[in-house]
């Protein structure tokens, strides 16, 4: 997902996304721990980047109510 749509988002739904992206990547391992071959390989990591930038956009609007 890109940095400009989540950051469309309200923090209630970037939450979900986070819920959402978690579960997926969890399946997506299990599926590499058992030999299985995925539909994407890129997949991992692209699930990780989209779990990285979510929490990062919701650590920054954290910060920026502190300093609010």
């Amino acid at each position: 997902m890109k940095n400009k749509d989540l950051r469309a988002k309200k923090e209630e739904e970037l939450k979900n996304l986070l819920t959402e992206s978690r579960k997926e990547l969890i399946k997506l391992n299990t599926q590499v721990a058992t030999g299985t071959s995925l539909k994407s390989p890129g997949q991992v990591k692209k699930t990780k980047k989209t779990i990285a930038k979510i929490l990062t956009l919701l650590k920054e609007r954290e910060v920026k109510k502190k300093h609010e």
